[in-house]
């Protein structure tokens, strides 16, 4: 080897960077993807959870502005009217949305946006940006078990529970519009399974900018 090809191995390569991706759980109520996503979030420090708003009371143990903003039903109204919304449905009665500016904010800056929405909310995220959007759908092991778990959850009046459970199979029925179905038959499973899928979407070709003058300088001998 001479001189200039020394120098030439030696030479920094081009920086290889990475635009963000929008990660999408979701889930009929009680089949685990707010575990889930709490796990992620734990462990992965790239990772940020869009916070979304909501009409809805908080629920006991929530906090505004970490679980939900809790904002008014005028304020929700004008949020939509504005487009300050990527994504936004009725739930239950409730408004849920999520905010636009932090969102693409993070994406920008090569952050991941993990987002714990409904089969509507997801299908708008998709038709607004298909090409940052990664789809999971988190199935119970049964019907059974679903039910059991949101007995257990406790968090609901009986008549919220069984309007729950009547939504189940209408929300379950969107299952083939989600690029990846996970069946959360223990929790430590169906972490490993999502966050496989994370890894995996972020090595993806088409994500990574500067991949060709990256290999170039790394070719150039």
């Amino acid at each position: 080897m001479n001189e200039h090809d020394s120098d030439a191995w030696q030479r920094p390569a081009a920086e290889v960077s990475r635009r963000g991706l929008m990660f999408v759980l979701s889930s009929p109520s009680g089949a685990g993807k707010s575990t889930i996503a709490r796990a992620l979030l734990a462990g992965d420090g790239d990772l940020t959870l869009s916070v979304s708003v909501t009409t809805r009371p908080p629920r006991p143990g929530e906090v505004d502005g970490r679980d939900y903003h809790f904002i008014s039903d005028d304020a929700y109204a004008r949020m939509v009217a504005t487009g300050e919304l990527l994504e936004h449905a009725l739930v239950f009665g409730f408004g849920y949305g999520s905010p636009r500016r932090p969102v693409e904010s993070l994406l920008a800056a090569g952050r991941d946006v993990l987002f714990d929405v409904d089969w509507q909310g997801t299908r708008q995220l998709h038709k607004a940006a298909p090409a940052d959007v990664v789809r999971v759908f988190v199935l119970p092991p049964s019907r059974a078990e679903l039910e059991r778990r949101l007995y257990r959850r406790a968090q609901d009046p009986e008549d919220v529970v069984r309007r729950r459970m009547a939504k189940a199979a209408d929300e379950m029925s969107h299952w083939a519009e989600y690029d990846y179905i996970v069946v959360n038959r223990d929790i430590d499973g169906a972490v490993a399974a999502v966050r496989a899928i994370l890894n995996a979407e972020r090595l993806r070709r088409e994500r990574q900018t500067g991949l060709a003058a990256f290999v170039a300088a790394i070719s150039d001998a």
